[in-house]
């Protein structure tokens, strides 16, 4: 504590000088009290806002899905088999995602080739397009 504070403590008004300052009331209470009534208006207008919101989700549930489409794999197959990411037998491209980093596959897109996609989740759609075009999906 400053020696000044130090020296005011003992003292009725604390170097407030008035009755008034003897207590919290000229404050309007001590610290946050009084901010669902008194000190409101100056959280509103301030911006602030008060208490608890919302939640957060334990980090055991929250599991973080990389995803691809099957219009991405349409665009850059030709770029993975050059790159060896990617392998072609015959007419069918194999290509293993779960290697690349990706969790899931959904179907936005239309496969022109044969698949053979090995990844471990897949949406039904994707599944759907895949085996139309004569590919498969393998859980991997």
């Amino acid at each position: 504590m400053p020696r000044r504070k130090a020296l005011k403590t003992g003292s009725r008004t604390r170097g407030r000088g008035h009755k008034k300052g003897r207590g919290a009331g000229l404050r309007g209470g001590r610290g946050n009290a009084g901010c669902h009534k008194t000190k409101r208006i100056m959280y509103e207008r301030v911006g602030r806002v008060w208490g608890a919101h919302g939640f957060k989700r334990p980090q055991t549930v929250v599991m973080a899905n990389n995803a691809i489409n099957l219009k991405v794999i349409e665009e850059n197959a030709s770029e993975w088999i050059e790159q060896g990411n990617a392998s072609k037998k015959g007419k069918t491209i194999s290509i293993d995602l779960k290697k690349m980093g990706y969790d899931k596959l959904l179907g936005t897109g239309v496969p022109s080739q044969a698949y053979n996609i090995t990844i471990s989740a897949a949406s039904a759609k994707a599944v759907e397009k895949v085996e139309a075009a004569g590919g498969e999906i393998v859980n991997g």
